[in-house]
């Protein structure tokens, strides 16, 4: 692999097993501490802080960092390998790229975190960030499973699947064009796997194993060369089935 490659793959890496740690590290934490020692969202919006807010964000930027980045990795390489062949410095321009993308993420961190502090005010996830009710979380199982069906999943993720094709109809020149790519790769990866957030709040924020499967199912979606959108729309046949157990205790 060419030496600006290795770099950069280097870089996500980090950023990647950094992100785990983390989360890791947040589990541990709710775990194994007594709950005199142990940090928990305050179950009522109104008793919120500033460092509620931010230990919430952190673990929702660290979640986007570890769940999005691996899917990002082949457009990531595939905009290095595009611009080394543009560029004298084409290292400059992908760290733009990729930090851009992440960025976007980042931003819909904050959206999450907003979020999860209303459904702990409304009393339906518990300052553990575990669902206080199956109905809700069926309900948000039904909704990203039919999410994955809908015409709109489906031109979302065909961008992502593609990243020579994404990379020839965006491309933008120079360290603005980069910062600008990166943006618009970002959003369209928010539109195609926002849904499945969501999942989180249904299985337990700091739910690991959730975690792991929901970063498996993105990545199964955008490398895996299978017949058009089968792992997407498998994975929202499934995601509904979840939904209709929980619904009705079968």
């Amino acid at each position: 692999m060419h030496k600006t490659q290795s770099a950069i793959l280097l870089s996500l890496l980090t950023v990647i097993v950094s992100a785990w740690a983390y989360l890791i590290y947040q589990h541990w934490q709710m775990t194994s501490l007594p709950m005199s020692e142990m940090w928990m969202p305050p179950s009522q919006a109104s008793d919120w802080k500033s460092l509620d807010f931010l230990l919430v964000y952190l673990m929702w930027a660290a979640m986007m960092a570890a769940m999005m980045v691996p899917s990002a990795i082949p457009m990531i390489l595939t905009f290095s390998r595009v611009a080394k062949k543009r560029y004298l410095a084409p290292q400059k321009s992908t760290f733009l790229f990729a930090y851009s993308y992440l960025a976007v993420w980042l931003l819909f961190s904050i959206g999450m975190t907003l979020l999860q502090w209303q459904l702990h005010g409304l009393q339906v996830i518990s300052p553990m960030m575990d669902t206080e009710s199956n109905v809700f979380s069926a309900v948000i199982f039904l909704a990203v499973g039919i999410y994955q069906l809908t015409p709109l999943k489906t031109r979302f993720l065909q961008y992502c699947q593609s990243p020579a094709g994404f990379l020839l109809n965006e491309w933008r020149e120079g360290a603005k064009g980069a910062f600008q790519m990166g943006l618009k790769h970002g959003a369209t990866c928010v539109g195609c796997c926002w849904a499945q957030m969501l999942i989180m709040f249904a299985v337990g924020v700091m739910n690991l194993l959730g975690m792991a499967l929901i970063t498996l199912l993105i990545l199964l979606e955008k490398v895996v060369p299978v017949k058009s959108q089968f792992i997407s729309k498998a994975g929202g046949i499934i995601l509904m089935g979840c939904g209709v157990r929980l619904l009705f205790g079968t």
